[in-house]
C-alpha cells in the first residue's frame, strides 16, 4: 500500500468535492439553457399571438367608428331629424401640467372658441388624465385645431342630432352619447343607432397615423331611418294655431291631432308648450310631455256621440223624437243636472245641436248601465289606442259594479271617466269611417340609407263599433247640424261640410268641482260629412279669458283645417268630387266667402283661388290676415276680389271671439 512520507494515505475528498461542484454547475447551466430554449420556443411558437399583440400595442391603436344614426322623415320624405358630424376636444391635464404649457394650451382654445382663458385653465387644473375641453364643435370650425397637433390634446368625431323643430314630443331627443331618451328616438333606438365599426391604426416613427395593413377593418353600418305618417306642413299649421290660441286665451296648455279616417295615419300631433329641440336649455319634463296620449281628462259633451249611437241602436231613437228637457233643470238622486239653455221640449236632434245634458242623462238611463258601458268600451274608452308611442295612458273607466246612482247620467255627458285626446279622436274617426275603428299609427316604415323600405307598417282595423247605417245617421242627423247651426258653428271650414261636437268640461280640482273653476275646452270633428277623409281634435287646457268650446276650441279647428286644405293640392283634389258644396262651386254663379282671418297671406290667396275668388290686400303678402272686407259666409259672384288687411307676422294676434 502506498503511503506518504509521514506514513499516511493521500486525501481524495477535495477532488470528489470539486467534481461534484463542477457537475452541479454544469447541471444548472444546462437547466438554464433548457429553460431559455423553452422560453424562446414559448415566445416564438406557443404564445406568439399574445406577444405580438403586446408589441402591436406600442404602435397600433383600435378606434371605434361610431355608426351614423338613421334619419327621421315625414310622409313626403322631408327630413325631420338627421345626424351631423361634430368634433369634441379633450385633454390630458397631468401631461400638460408636467410639460409646463397649461397657459399656452388655454390660449389656443381661447383663440379658437372665444371663451376666456381662465375657463380652460380651470379645466386643466383638474386631477386625472382626461377632461372635455369643448363638445360638439362643427367640423369647419374645428378643422384648424384638429390639424395643429397640440400636445396633450386629442379629439373625437361624434354624431350629433339636428332637428327641424317639429313634433318635438313625438320625435323626442337623444343625449350627448347619441342615445334616444324620449319619443320615437327612444322607442326605435335599436333600429336607429346602427352598428359601430372598428378601425386599427398604426403609428410611424414620425408619429403619423395610418390604417394597419393586414388587420381586419370593420366598417360602421348606418342605422335604419324612420318614415312617419306625419305631414310636416300640417304639423306646422297645428303647432302655430295651438300656440296662438293658448296665448290668446291665457291657457295652461293645448294639444291637437289630425288623422286620416280610413287608415288611422296621424298627419299631425302637436302640443303647446313645446321646446327647441336643438337647444336644450328650455327643455323641461312638462314641455316634453305628449299630452295627446298622456293626459286623460273628463271629455265633456264630446262623449255624447256614444249616447247618440247607443240611443239609435238600443232605443231605436229618431232624430225627430220629441223629448222633455225639463226647462234645463233635472234632479237625479238629489243631484241637479243643468243645461246652459232652458228648453221645455226638444227633438233629439236639437238636444244634440244645443248640447243638452238633461236629455243626454235621461237617454243614458233609458239605455241602462250594462248596455251603456258596453258602448263606451266599444268606442275605445278605457283602453290604449296602441298608437306605438311610449307613455300612452288608458284613461279611467270604472266598471258598472263600482258605479254609484249618479255615475250613469253623469257619464252620458262626459263626466265620471277620463279619456285622452287621441281616444276621443279615434271614437269620432270610427263614426266617420262607417262604424269601423282603425288603430292610429305614426310610423309607416323603416328605411335604409338609400330610402328603400325594410319594414312597412300599415292600417290596422280594430273592430266595428256601430252598424254602418248608424254611423251615417249620427253623422248627418246630429254632427253636421251641430256645426251648421249649433254649438260648433265656429268650426265651419268654408265650402266643405263639417261634422263634429264641442266639449266644455269643468276640471276636478282637489276632489271638488267647486272653488277655482278650471275648464277643458275641446272640439272634435271630421270632413266632408258624406265621405269623411280627415278627422281632427283640438283641446285647450284651462283657458282664462273664455272657456266655452264654441268660442275657444272650435275656431282653432276651423283655422287648422282651412289652412290645411289651402296648402294641400292633393287634399283639395280629393275634396272636389266628394263634397256636394265643393261640386257646386263649378256650376254656381255665386260662392261663399271663406274665413280668412288668421291665415298667412299666401294661404289666404290659395284658399280664395280654390273657392273661385281673387284677393286684394294691404300690407305684405308674407303677413297674416288681420281683417277681411267681405264677411265669412257672404255669397258673392265668382271671380270677386276679396280685400284683406295683412299685419306683420311678428305682431301679437288679435282676440277673435266667435
Amino acid at each position: 500500500m502506498n503511503t506518504d512520507l509521514d506514513g499516511r494515505q493521500p486525501e481524495k475528498a477535495p477532488a470528489r468535492e470539486f467534481g461534484a461542484r463542477l457537475g452541479a454547475v454544469a447541471f444548472l447551466f444546462a437547466l438554464f439553457l433548457a429553460l431559455l430554449v423553452f422560453k424562446l420556443l414559448n415566445i416564438q411558437i406557443l404564445d406568439v399571438q399574445k406577444y405580438r399583440q403586446r408589441a402591436s400595442r406600442q404602435y397600433e391603436r383600435e378606434v371605434v367608428e361610431t355608426a351614423k344614426r338613421g334619419a327621421i322623415y315625414d310622409r313626403s320624405g322631408k327630413l325631420l331629424a338627421e345626424s351631423v358630424l361634430k368634433v369634441s376636444f379633450f385633454a390630458d391635464p397631468r401631461f400638460i401640467r408636467e410639460s409646463g404649457d397649461p397657459a399656452a394650451v388655454a390660449a389656443v382654445f381661447s383663440r379658437h372658441f372665444g371663451r376666456n382663458r381662465a375657463h380652460y385653465l380651470r379645466k386643466l387644473r383638474r386631477k386625472g388624465r382626461f377632461v372635455w375641453m369643448e363638445r360638439s364643435v362643427p367640423v369647419a370650425r374645428a378643422k384648424e385645431l384638429m390639424e395643429s397637433g397640440v400636445k396633450g390634446v386629442g379629439f373625437r368625431k361624434e354624431q350629433q342630432r339636428y332637428y327641424l323643430n317639429l313634433a318635438s314630443q313625438v320625435i323626442g331627443l337623444t343625449d350627448r352619447d347619441n342615445r334616444g331618451i324620449s319619443g320615437l328616438e327612444r322607442t326605435y333606438h335599436d333600429e336607429l343607432k346602427g352598428i359601430d365599426g372598428i378601425k386599427v391604426y398604426q403609428r410611424s416613427a414620425r408619429g403619423e397615423r395610418f390604417l394597419a395593413a393586414g388587420e381586419q377593418q370593420i366598417d360602421a353600418t348606418q342605422g335604419l331611418g324612420l318614415r312617419l305618417t306625419i305631414d310636416a306642413d300640417v304639423q306646422a299649421i297645428m303647432e302655430d294655431e295651438l300656440r296662438r290660441a293658448a296665448v290668446e286665451f291665457g291657457a295652461v296648455a293645448a294639444t291637437g291631432v289630425v288623422m286620416e279616417v280610413k287608415t288611422g295615419a296621424i298627419l299631425a300631433m302637436a302640443n303647446y308648450p313645446a321646446f327647441d329641440m336643438n337647444n336644450r336649455k328650455g327643455y323641461t319634463v312638462q314641455k316634453a310631455r305628449n299630452r295627446s296620449i298622456a293626459d286623460a281628462f273628463e271629455p265633456g259633451s264630446t262623449v255624447k256621440i256614444v249616447t247618440a249611437s247607443a240611443a239609435t241602436e238600443v232605443l231605436d231613437r229618431s232624430a225627430d223624437d220629441s223629448l222633455d228637457a225639463h226647462n234645463g233643470v233635472y234632479v237625479v238622486h238629489r243631484r241637479t243636472i243643468r243645461d246652459h239653455e232652458k228648453f221645455e221640449r226638444l227633438t233629439f236632434r236639437d238636444a244634440m245641436v244645443h248640447s243638452s245634458n238633461v236629455v243626454a242623462a235621461k237617454t243614458a238611463m233609458e239605455i241602462g248601465e250594462e248596455r251603456f258601458y258596453d258602448y263606451v268600451r266599444r268606442f275605445g274608452f278605457g283602453e290604449r289606442t296602441g298608437v306605438g308611442l311610449a307613455g300612452e295612458a288608458a284613461g279611467l273607466l270604472p266598471k258598472p259594479e263600482a258605479w254609484d246612482r249618479i255615475t250613469l247620467p253623469w257619464m252620458s255627458y262626459g263626466y265620471a271617466f277620463t279619456a285622452t285626446p287621441l281616444q276621443v279622436l279615434q271614437a269620432y274617426a270610427a263614426i266617420a269611417n262607417d262604424g269601423v275603428m282603425m288603430r292610429p299609427y305614426v310610423v309607416s316604415g323603416l328605411v335604409d340609407k338609400e330610402g328603400r323600405t325594410v319594414r312597412e307598417f300599415g292600417p290596422e282595423r280594430v273592430r266595428e263599433v256601430v252598424r254602418p247605417q248608424t254611423a251615417a245617421y249620427v253623422r248627418k242627423e246630429y254632427l253636421r247640424p251641430i256645426v251648421e247651426r249649433g254649438t260648433g258653428t265656429a268650426a265651419s271650414v268654408g265650402a266643405v261640410d263639417v261634422g263634429g261636437k264641442t266639449g266644455t268640461a269643468q276640471k276636478l280640482k282637489n276632489g271638488s268641482y267647486r272653488g277655482d273653476r278650471a275648464y277643458v275646452s275641446s272640439f272634435v270633428g271630421f270632413f266632408p260629412v258624406d265621405k269623411p277623409e280627415i278627422a281632427a281634435i283640438v283641446v285647450i287646457d284651462e283657458p282664462k279669458t273664455a272657456y266655452y268650446a264654441s268660442t275657444v276650441a272650435a275656431p282653432v279647428f276651423s283655422r287648422v283645417c282651412t289652412r290645411m286644405i289651402a296648402s294641400s293640392e292633393e287634399l283639395k283634389a280629393s275634396l272636389v268630387p266628394v263634397s256636394p258644396v265643393s261640386r257646386g262651386l263649378d256650376s254656381l254663379d255665386s260662392v261663399a266667402v271663406p274665413d280668412l282671418v288668421g291665415l298667412g297671406g299666401r294661404d289666404a290667396k290659395r284658399l280664395l283661388k280654390w273657392s273661385g275668388l281673387d284677393i286684394g290686400y294691404k300690407g305684405r303678402l308674407g303677413g297674416v290676415v288681420e281683417s277681411q272686407a267681405l264677411a265669412c259666409g257672404a255669397m258673392v259672384g265668382r271671380g270677386t276680389r276679396v280685400g284683406v288687411t295683412l299685419r306683420d307676422p311678428a305682431a301679437e294676434p288679435r282676440t277673435k271671439n266667435r
